[in-house]
């Protein structure tokens, strides 16, 4: 007997298939552009140091006839790797302006542009021997990284499924991690690492740009963005189609219908952009202990001090000891195990949960960056073995970082506000993590020569100050509603209505400023008053104070106004 398999089975699946393949293609094709350029571009300038600091110091000599000491020579350096820090916040801040006015697929298109043109000032900063050229080049491919950190997981959001957004949104920790993996192993000397081809190697980002721009333009733009943005349900069906595999699911367009809905409400009470303003949002007393965590979280990402081991690995393993032949590889190890961390962080995260993630990590880094300290001084003290000691906590402490704060700051924004804050938070949450890489970036070189072997306590101490205080103040966001975890924020916060009543009005339960009336209970608009439950509570006015007008709000305590007013004439 035949059994025949059911045709509409068999094209669900079919659909699935293409689904998946789909949407994986178009991931692979924004990330290799988006944040692989990110972390390819913070190793890359690890293996050219020494030839890149003689090349300033030949020019220098060339020019002046003089040549410059080592600290200048540190300081001309640091310049070069901060460049891109400076360059990363200028494009966090054009992230969002672009996004909106070109779309997600075209903003990450046209962003190669910055790429392209850092290639041909590193190309030809040796032929022109200016090494202001390479500074240059280093900014721009900054503003690069800035704009594709911002928008390319914008645009998988809002291009995934909602069983896959948290698979898909994670996909950008895991092209950040593999584009420090390769940076590193084309920075070895047997490829690009030869003194010869430095600037070869600096150019090398152009490639992954361009085949971007070759593959991504075949794949679709975000649906939501097509609908909400600009109005066009016909591009969004056939957008959505193609990434589900054939046909758009109806239940997601009504999905869709309804955030445009409440977009169009937020848009009426935040203006055109439907976004809350920075300064609002700073303002806003009920979202500061959400916004004091997200900028407690991508501030200490930075502060940590992980991404300085990217720039300065060279110099970190050369004080701890480890012999010139080898340090290449062991900078390429440091990429392989974040490369590893944050595939596992991806198989982790909705098991463990965030919050447990987060603060292990950052106990986890406090621990071996204390044991890298204790290393480094018995080193100094010829202890053998020692430096083989230090390589393994420099490589725990990046396994460390990967696992838990390098996977789980990034999502804080979208899962603790609400939409019309959401993008504002980004914004500063990004502009913080931009601002103290460059910072960190800056002091990390003069930090290894003021404290030696202990150059680790302070960025250990960062990672206590981290998991102490996130510790406290971080609820577990893991399927939890945003309902359920604005809750738990709100018992951190100031009391409902406290300090944000407009002039006029009666807070229950405290002075009112304008009249000498008082309210001794906090009553709930739920529960129904008697008029001898509040009138006997009430002061009466001094004869020589005239009566003075009340602003209640009677859709929160109806009638309530009424009563206030007559029992004040009464008075």
């Amino acid at each position: 007997m035949v059994i025949e398999d059911d045709p509409d089975v068999n094209q669900r699946k079919n659909a699935n298939s293409g689904s998946l393949r789909t949407l994986g293609l178009t991931v692979c094709s924004a990330a290799i552009g988006g944040t692989f350029q990110y972390g390819y571009n913070i190793s890359v300038i690890n293996s050219p140091t020494n030839y890149i600091q003689r090349f300033i110091n030949d020019t220098y000599w060339e020019r002046w006839g003089t040549g410059l000491d080592a600290p200048k020579i540190t300081l001309v350096w640091t310049f070069i790797v901060s460049a891109f820090s400076l360059g990363g916040l200028v494009g966090a801040i054009l992230a969002g302006p672009m996004a909106s006015r070109f779309g997600r697929k075209h903003t990450l298109l046209l962003n190669n542009s910055f790429l392209f043109a850092s290639a041909a000032l590193v190309l030809a900063s040796r032929w022109a021997r200016s090494f202001e050229m390479i500074v240059a080049g280093r900014l721009l491919v900054g503003v690069n990284a800035g704009v594709s950190m911002n928008v390319q997981p914008m645009y998988f959001g809002e291009s995934a499924p909602k069983h896959l957004r948290g698979a898909v949104a994670f996909s950008s920790a895991v092209f950040t991690a593999f584009g420090i993996f390769l940076g590193q192993v084309v920075g070895l000397t047997e490829l690009l690492g030869a003194e010869v081809l430095w600037p070869y190697l600096l150019a090398s980002n152009a490639l992954p740009g361009l085949l971007q721009l070759l593959t991504l333009p075949w794949f679709p733009e975000s649906p939501r963005y097509l609908l909400m943005d600009r109005g066009d349900r016909e591009a969004c069906v056939r957008a959505l189609a193609r990434l589900r595999g054939g046909v758009a699911p109806p239940e997601e367009l009504e999905e869709m219908q309804q955030e445009m809905q409440e977009m169009q409400k937020q848009r009426q009470q935040h203006g055109d952009s439907g976004s809350v303003s920075p300064w609002a949002l700073l303002r806003d007393r009920t979202l500061r202990p959400q916004l004091r965590t997200v900028m407690a979280a991508s501030s200490a990402m930075m502060l940590c001090g992980n991404d300085s081991i990217y720039f300065y690995a060279s110099y970190i393993f050369r004080e701890a000891g480890i012999p010139a032949a080898k340090v290449q590889y062991a900078c390429v190890g440091t990429g392989l195990s974040e490369f590893t961390a944050a595939v596992a962080s991806n198989l982790l995260i909705e098991r463990v949960g965030r919050r447990r993630l987060l603060l292990g990590g950052y106990g986890m880094m406090a621990c071996f960056a204390a044991v890298f300290t204790l290393a480094l001084v018995l080193q100094s003290q010829g202890v053998a073995g020692m430096p083989y000691l230090s390589m393994a906590c420099v490589f725990t402490y990046i396994l460390s970082f990967g696992v838990g704060p390098a996977g789980v700051t990034g999502i804080l924004p979208a899962e603790i506000f609400d939409q019309a804050s959401r993008p504002t938070a980004y914004m500063i949450a990004g502009s913080l993590m931009w601002i103290n890489l460059l910072l960190v970036g800056m002091m990390f070189p003069f930090i290894i020569a003021g404290l030696g072997p202990f150059c680790f306590l302070p960025f250990g101490g960062v990672c206590v100050a981290a998991a102490l205080y996130l510790g406290r103040v971080l609820p577990e966001t893991k399927g939890r509603t945003l309902a359920e975890i604005t809750a738990e924020f709100d018992k951190q916060g100031p009391k409902a209505g406290k300090g944000n009543m407009e002039p006029g009005t009666l807070e229950l339960g405290v002075v009112c400023p304008l009249t000498p009336l008082k309210a001794l209970d906090r009553f709930s608009p739920m529960k129904p008053l008697t008029p001898p439950e509040h009138v006997s509570s009430l002061e009466p006015l001094s004869p020589l104070d005239p009566p003075t007008p009340l602003d209640v709000k009677p859709e929160v305590f109806p009638g309530i106004k009424e009563d206030l007013l007559s029992n004040n004439q009464r008075g």
